[in-house]
């Protein structure tokens, strides 16, 4: 199956937030960000993406960082030694045949840190199901973003003051068009994507 065509295929880097004035938000491809010098090190938003050649099963990593003592290359990705905290968010079709297994013991790529008492589940008109972390999870010291394979990304996201708003934008978008979400869905599950990416970006906050 190739969920992807050039006349559907979404892109990020000329996204517009609508709540915002139809600003541009402030995003680039990491890896074309680490060769131009353009990371910042006061902090940003990584967002990834893992979508199934075969079904439209996807999963997004979403990596919020501070600070940043180094940012170098390796031969699989970008090395980020710095404070961190992620949250995941998954789509499984109708069809998935591991949907009953607790996310957390599910084999390869297929796999988050959570069992089910520690995601929000949405239904989507078409009877798939969208996968929403609760709670960051916390990377100790440093982490790494793999380079990305296939039709695959890696986003960063700049901490402008229409973060959240250009997150939702984001997840609108990619879900609608990536994950093959239906748009009013998509619409639902990426205001409570951007709600919890709050607490990652904003980790202290409330306590």
């Amino acid at each position: 199956m190739n969920r992807f065509d050039e006349d559907n295929r979404a892109t990020y880097t000329g996204l517009t937030v609508p709540a915002e004035g139809d600003r541009m938000a402030k995003i680039n491809e990491l890896f074309a960000a680490y060769k131009q010098s353009a990371l910042p090190t006061e902090g940003g938003l990584i967002v990834t993406s893992m979508f199934d050649e075969s079904t439209t099963y996807t999963k997004y990593e979403m990596t919020s960082y501070g600070n940043v003592k180094d940012i170098s290359m390796s031969e699989d990705g970008l090395v980020f030694q710095a404070d961190g905290f992620r949250q995941f968010v998954v789509v499984e079709p109708t069809g998935y045949s591991k949907k009953h297994i607790e996310p957390a013991l599910r084999d390869g790529g297929h796999s988050i840190p959570y069992r089910f008492s520690e995601v929000d589940t949405f239904v989507t008109k078409r009877q798939d199901k969208v996968i929403v972390g609760k709670e960051p999870v916390v990377t100790y010291e440093s982490f790494t973003i793999l380079i990305p394979q296939g039709e695959n990304f890696a986003y960063i996201l700049y901490k402008t003051e229409d973060l959240l708003p250009a997150v939702e934008a984001f997840f609108t978008k990619s879900l609608w068009q990536d994950a093959r979400v239906p748009k009013q869905d998509a619409e639902r599950v990426a205001k409570q994507i951007a709600a919890t990416v709050e607490k990652i970006v904003n980790p202290m906050k409330g306590e």
